[in-house]
């Protein structure tokens, strides 16, 4: 299978998914670098005015899609934090290093989650 193949197949199944929510699309942007490397930008208004922000750079790697770097940001419709996802190494001391979940008071150890399940946290927390 082509490095585009394993791409466009992913971009493709988080687009159904997002279809489902409920919410509209602010902005939509499948960027691809290379054959191997893209990139995916997405912000997502909930019925409630919650804003998910999706960030992803993905690279394919051995026929495998791995992501490079994330950020899945949801925050209520007054802009406070609900939560985010990110692998930005600024908490060492996490046994979850660099991955991390931040909620509104504190930055707790997470693995680094599926997409489409946080999209179903963010739906859950937008209802």
């Amino acid at each position: 299978m082509l490095p585009h193949d394993s791409l466009e197949r992913y971009f493709a199944e988080v687009e159904v998914a997002v279809t489902q929510l409920p919410a509209y699309t602010e902005s939509y942007v499948e960027e691809i670098l290379t054959v191997e490397r893209a990139n995916l930008r997405i912000r997502l208004r909930f019925e409630n005015g919650n804003l998910l922000e999706i960030n992803e750079a993905l690279l394919v790697e051995n026929g495998t899609l791995k992501t490079l770097g994330y950020r899945y940001h949801l925050q209520s419709a007054d802009s406070e934090l609900m939560f985010r996802y990110d692998n930005t190494p600024h908490f060492p001391d996490l046994p979850s290093f660099p991955y991390h979940k931040h909620l509104r008071d504190a930055a707790v150890a997470s693995s680094k989650p599926d997409l489409l399940d946080v999209l179903q946290e963010a739906k859950i927390n937008s209802l």
